[in-house]
C-alpha cells in the first residue's frame, strides 16, 4: 500500500485566485447538477432498468421503473457529491477537474456537503417508502461504500482502489432486480460480478492517459505505480473473467439466443481491443500511438449493448 500527502487547497482556490466568483442564479443550478456527475448517472441507470425488465420477464410497472430511476439518480448524485467535498483539494490541482463548482467556487464546501447529505437522505427514504426497503438498504450501501471506501480509504492509499471501489458502482443491478422482486437471486449476482470484472478494464485506460494528473496528487492509480505493460496484462485478464462471467446467464436460463449472440460478439470485439492494447504496450507504444483510449470509448457501447441485450431478450424467448 502506499499512502501519500498531498497540499490540501480549500475549494474554489482557482477561482478565488481571480478575485470574487460571480455566481448568477442559473449557473449555479448547473453547478449542482455537475456536483452530481450526471453523465456517470447515466451508465448507472443503464445498468439499473434492464435488470427490471429481466427480473419482470417483459415490461415492469413504468411507475416502479420512474421511481427507481429517480432513486437511483438521487442516491448516487448525493454519492458524487459528497466525493467531490472530500477530494476538492486533489481537484484543486489536477488538470481533468480544475472546473468542478467546488473548485471554481461556485458552490461553496458546506453547502456541497449539505447537498450531498441532503441527496443521501431523500434517495433512501424514496426508495423505501415507495419501491421496497431492501432496495433502500442496498442504495444507502452503495453510496456509504463509495464515499467511504473508496472515496476516504482506498483511492488515495492503493493501487487496487478502483478494483474495490467499484463495488458501489455494481449495485444498482442489485437494485433494479430487487425493485421488481423485494429479493435477490443469482441473476443480479452473476451481473454484479460482470460490472465488478468490467470497472478495472474500463477505467485503467482513462487512468493511463491521465496518470500524471494522478502522480501530481499522489493518488497510486494502477497505471501510475506500473508500467504500461504490467496494466494492459491486468486488463486483459480481466476482461477474459468479465466475458465468461457474462456467458454464465444462459446456462443457468435466465436468458436465450438473442443475449448470447450479443454477449459473445461484444465480448468477442472487447478481448480483441484489450489484447490489441496490450500489443501496443509490448511494443513500447506510448502517447497517440498508445490508444488506450479506444478500450475506454468501447467499454462503454460493451456495457450498454449487453445490458440492451438484457431487455430484449425476455421478448424474444
Amino acid at each position: 500500500m502506499c499512502v501519500t500527502a498531498v497540499e490540501s487547497r480549500p475549494a474554489g482556490v482557482l477561482g478565488a485566485s481571480q478575485g470574487p466568483v460571480h455566481r448568477p442564479f442559473g449557473a449555479r443550478v448547473k453547478a449542482f447538477v455537475a456536483l452530481t456527475k450526471p453523465r456517470i448517472i447515466e451508465l448507472l441507470l443503464i445498468t439499473t432498468v434492464p435488470v427490471m425488465f429481466l427480473a419482470q420477464q417483459g415490461v415492469p410497472d413504468l411507475k416502479l421503473v420512474l421511481l427507481t430511476c429517480v432513486g437511483g439518480y438521487l442516491s448516487a448524485g448525493g454519492a458524487n457529491a459528497l466525493n467531490m467535498y472530500i477530494d476538492r483539494d486533489i481537484d484543486a490541482l489536477m488538470d481533468r477537474t480544475s472546473q468542478r463548482p467546488l473548485v471554481t467556487g461556485m458552490v461553496g464546501p458546506r453547502e456541497c456537503l449539505a447537498f450531498g447529505i441532503t441527496l443521501a437522505v431523500v434517495s433512501t427514504l424514496l426508495f423505501g417508502l415507495t419501491v421496497n426497503w431492501l432496495s433502500a438498504w442496498l442504495s444507502l450501501g452503495a453510496l456509504l461504500f463509495y464515499v467511504v471506501v473508496y472515496t476516504m480509504l482506498l483511492k488515495r492509499r492503493t493501487s487496487q482502489n478502483i478494483v474495490w471501489g467499484g463495488i458501489a458502482g455494481c449495485m444498482p443491478v442489485l437494485i433494479g432486480w430487487s425493485a421488481v422482486t423485494d429479493s435477490l437471486s443469482w441473476a443480479p449476482l452473476i451481473l454484479f460480478l460482470v460490472i465488478f470484472f468490467w470497472t478495472p478494464p474500463h477505467y485503467w485506460p482513462l487512468s493511463m492517459k491521465v496518470k500524471d494528473d494522478y502522480a501530481r496528487v499522489g493518488v497510486p492509480m494502477l497505471p501510475v505505480i506500473a508500467s504500461n505493460k504490467v496494466v494492459a496484462r491486468q486488463i486483459v485478464l480481466y476482461s477474459w473473467v468479465m466475458v465468461a462471467v457474462s456467458l454464465l446467464l444462459t446456462p443457468l436460463g435466465y436468458t436465450g439466443w438473442f443475449y448470447t449472440a450479443v454477449a459473445l460478439a461484444s465480448g468477442g470485439w472487447w478481448l480483441w481491443e484489450a489484447h490489441a492494447l496490450q500489443n501496443r504496450a509490448r511494443a513500447e507504444e506510448t502517447g497517440v500511438k498508445l490508444k488506450e483510449m479506444r478500450l475506454f470509448h468501447w467499454s462503454i457501447t460493451y456495457v450498454s449493448l449487453l445490458f440492451v441485450a438484457i431487455a430484449v431478450d425476455p421478448f424474444l424467448r
